[in-house]
C-alpha cells in the first residue's frame, strides 16, 4: 500500500467512527444538572492561608482603555482557592500534581454536612455520619455555613479533619478527601498527620471547595487540576451533579 493509500485509508477509518451513531440508550453529555462548587478567584474575596503567597491580577492590555485587545496576568499560589493537593506536598518521594491519575478525581462523592460547632472531624464526629460506602468524600463544614471561600479574611478556626478520622478514611478505601477551606489540617498543628495519612496512601486532597450550592447527599464529582509538571498542587475547577 503507497503511502498516498494509507492515508486515505486512515482518513475514511477516521471519518467512520467520527459519523457513527451513539449506542442506543446512551446519554448526551451536557452540562445540565452539574453545579459549580468551585470558589471564585478574585484577590479581593478569596482568602489566602497565613503566610501562603497573595493573589495578584492585572490587565496588560485593556479594551476598557482603549486598547485593541484584553490580556491579563495571574500571579498566586499552588495552593490558591479550590485546589488539589497531591502526594508530592508532605511525601518525599510522592507523585507531583501532573501524575494524579484521573480516576480518583471523577466519579460518585458522598457530601457530609458537619455542625456548626465541630472544630475536628475526628473518628467519633465521622462515624456519627453515614459515610462508610463512600468513594469520595466531600466535609461541608462552618466554612460553608459561614461563606468563608468567599470571604478575604484568613481564619485560623477552620474545621479540620483530624488525623484518626483520616486513617479511617484512608483504611476504608475511600480515593479522595475534600474539605470547604484552604486546608484539611488543623492550623497550628504540631506535625501535619492528616497530609500525611492521605497522601501517604495516594489519596489526592481537594481543598477550598465552595459547598454553598449543595447540601447532603450523594453526587458525580468531576475536580481537575492544572497540568503543571513537577509541582505539589494546583487550583482546580470543581463540579457536582445530584445523583438519582
Amino acid at each position: 500500500m503507497t503511502v498516498r493509500q494509507t492515508l486515505q485509508t486512515c482518513a475514511l477509518l477516521c471519518l467512520g467512527v467520527a459519523c457513527s451513531p451513539r449506542e442506543p440508550g446512551t446519554p448526551e453529555v451536557t452540562g445540565a444538572g452539574w453545579i459549580d462548587v468551585t470558589a471564585t478567584l478574585d484577590p479581593a474575596r478569596t482568602p489566602v492561608y497565613e503566610g501562603d503567597a497573595p493573589l495578584k491580577f492585572d490587565f496588560l492590555k485593556d479594551m476598557r482603555k482603549g486598547d485593541r485587545l484584553t490580556l491579563s496576568v495571574y500571579a498566586l499560589g499552588a495552593h490558591s482557592g479550590t485546589h488539589i493537593d497531591a502526594p508530592m506536598h508532605f511525601v518525599a518521594s510522592g507523585a507531583s500534581i501532573d501524575q494524579v491519575a484521573l480516576a480518583p478525581l471523577i466519579g460518585p462523592a458522598r457530601v457530609i454536612d458537619i455542625p456548626d460547632s465541630v472544630r475536628a472531624i475526628d473518628a467519633g464526629e465521622l462515624n456519627r455520619h453515614d459515610w462508610r460506602g463512600a468513594t469520595r468524600v466531600l466535609f461541608r463544614t462552618r466554612s460553608t455555613l459561614r461563606g468563608w471561600m468567599d470571604s478575604s479574611a484568613f481564619h485560623r478556626d477552620f474545621t479540620y479533619v483530624a488525623p484518626d478520622a483520616a486513617q479511617l478514611l484512608a483504611d476504608a478505601g475511600v480515593v479522595l478527601v475534600g474539605v470547604d477551606y484552604i486546608s484539611a489540617e488543623q492550623f497550628g498543628a504540631p506535625a501535619p498527620r492528616t497530609h500525611q495519612i492521605l497522601l501517604g496512601r495516594g489519596i489526592p486532597i481537594v481543598e477550598g471547595l465552595d459547598l454553598r450550592p449543595v447540601q447532603a447527599g450523594d453526587y458525580d464529582l468531576v475536580v481537575l487540576p492544572l497540568k503543571v509538571r513537577g509541582h505539589e498542587a494546583a487550583p482546580a475547577r470543581a463540579i457536582v451533579r445530584k445523583r438519582t
